[in-house]
């Protein structure tokens, strides 16, 4: 797993006022955390779902999940190969 800070902006609405990405989409950036985690495909969906349920406020801004397919890994200090080299 991977954390980082970092900056994003998006067409975030706010309904107490309007956001000023809306009209200048680089003018005001939020900070928010990015996470990456590598993970067997059996476990996509537990995972998935414990993120769902930890991170929701209910306001916007939540986030989002991205599944991506991982077609290999290589453990560069090993030379080790595969899924179960990391």
């Amino acid at each position: 797993m991977t954390m980082a800070d970092c900056e994003g902006t998006g067409m975030y609405s706010d309904h107490q006022k309007e956001h000023v990405s809306t009209k200048y989409p680089f003018a005001d950036a939020y900070r928010v955390i990015k996470l990456e985690i590598l993970i067997e495909g059996k476990d996509v969906k537990n995972i998935v779902e414990l993120i769902r349920q930890s991170a929701r406020t209910g306001y916007s801004g939540d986030g989002m999940i991205i599944i991506s397919p991982v077609e290999n890994v290589y453990k560069v200090r090993t030379d080790e190969e595969g899924f179960r080299s990391i």
